[in-house]
C-alpha cells in the first residue's frame, strides 16, 4: 500500500474540485500553469504557476481555478484519498 498519491489534474477556469471534509493527511500541490486559489477552512490562498500549497487535511478544503486560464495542478495526498 502506498503512503502518498499524486495526481496530475487540470482544473478549466471556474471550475472547482469537491469540497474535501476533514479527515487524517497531509496534501501537497504544485501549480504547473494557471492561477487558483486554496480553500482551507475559512481562509483562501492564491497560489500561481510556480508556486506551491501545502496543508494538514484537519479542515475542509478544496481548490477553485480563479484564473482566465486552464490551470494545471500536481496533486500530493498522504494518506491516499484520491
Amino acid at each position: 500500500k502506498n503512503e502518498m498519491e499524486p495526481i496530475l489534474f487540470t482544473l478549466n477556469p471556474g471550475a472547482q474540485t469537491e469540497v474535501d471534509m476533514p479527515h487524517e493527511g497531509q496534501e501537497f500541490g504544485y501549480v504547473l500553469k494557471g492561477k487558483i486559489s486554496v480553500i482551507y477552512g475559512k481562509n483562501s490562498y492564491i497560489c500561481k504557476e510556480g508556486e506551491t500549497f501545502y496543508f494538514t487535511t484537519d479542515k475542509e478544503h478544496y481548490l477553485i481555478n480563479t484564473g482566465s486560464k486552464v490551470a494545471t495542478i500536481i496533486w500530493v495526498t498522504s494518506p491516499p484519498n484520491f
